[in-house]
């Protein structure tokens, strides 16, 4: 089984790069702990995929390189996703850090940005603010205030 193999419901392909992306933060330690292993589950359910086919991926879709979407939104989404999933043991690694930095240059926002956009993510989703609110407050104080 492969995740290309799975479209959503309008016929176009899931987002097999923000999967991987969760994914690649899982193992950033080395392996997929069980509350990470939830996450994943969480996420898979969203694509209508079972249990098992969430596992087939996990066990065969290591490598891959990230494609990040165009909209401000869905690249926040992604990020967001990846600090909920570095928090899932409740400690944020700096190697899960530097791999979050590097899903942000990849996803297009600018250096100066970036320490100040982890930051407010892992703290935000710390202290459990939803994503609309960390958007809007990444809007109002980040972008294009450099």
């Amino acid at each position: 089984m492969n995740f290309s193999d799975f479209t959503g419901d309008n016929g176009r392909r899931i987002a097999k790069d923000h999967f991987i992306h969760l994914l690649q933060v899982s193992r950033a330690d080395g392996y997929v702990k069980p509350s990470e292993l939830a996450i994943l589950h969480r996420e898979g359910r969203k694509f209508g995929l079972t249990p098992l086919e969430v596992d087939k991926l996990i066990e065969h879709e290591g490598k891959h390189q990230y494609d990040p979407p165009y909209a401000l939104s869905e690249k926040f989404e992604h990020l967001y996703k990846v600090a909920e999933m570095i928090l899932a043991d409740n400690e944020a690694t700096e190697d899960e850090k530097r791999l979050m930095k590097r899903f942000a240059i990849e996803a297009g926002f600018s250096d100066k940005s970036i320490p100040k956009l982890i930051d407010m993510l892992i703290e935000g989703v710390r202290k459990g603010d939803d994503e609309e609110t960390l958007l809007l407050e990444f809007r109002n104080k980040y972008l294009f205030k450099e």
